[in-house]
């Protein structure tokens, strides 16, 4: 009989395969006090991606600056909001979808492409111009001519 998700103990195999750091799963056990089951090591995988954690992206974003006179909006709502004067204002949305368009480049582009219109609609603002920038990787991996 097959063990369900929730009952199936991971592994640090599965928890590498998951993109986790052995440091990672090594703290998610001690804080769990056991290892964790393939259901929670999908959740935890997910939430400690770069995609939705920015782990490695973090300590670089922290550098600019948040707080000023002209800041209206600064990190942690949809979209910055910045006054331009003459009671005008700009909202800005960058979005990482590296990991989803890595995946599946198309369709992760697009949700990505998305989230920022879904962001900036949301803060009030109407868009009037967008860039996506992609990256396809190195020319000698055998993936991305297919990326191109």
């Amino acid at each position: 009989m097959k063990k369900s998700l929730d009952t199936q103990i991971s592994t640090w195999e599965m928890a590498k395969q998951s993109g986790l750091s052995r440091e990672e799963y090594e703290t998610l056990c001690v804080k769990l006090r056991r290892n964790p089951n393939y259901a929670e090591l999908g959740i935890f995988s997910s939430m400690y991606s770069e995609h939705c954690s920015y782990k490695s992206s973090r300590k670089y974003l922290k550098r600019f600056p948040t707080k000023g006179k002209r800041v209206l909006q600064g990190p942690g709502e949809n979209a910055g909001i910045l006054d331009i004067g003459h009671g005008w204002a700009v909202a800005f949305k960058m979005e990482s979808h590296n990991h989803p368009s890595f995946i599946e480049p198309y369709q992760g582009a697009a949700t990505g492409v998305g989230g920022i219109l879904r962001d900036i609609f949301t803060m009030g603002a109407r868009p009037i111009a967008l860039m996506d920038s992609l990256c396809f990787g190195e020319a000698k991996n055998p993936k991305t001519p297919s990326l191109v």
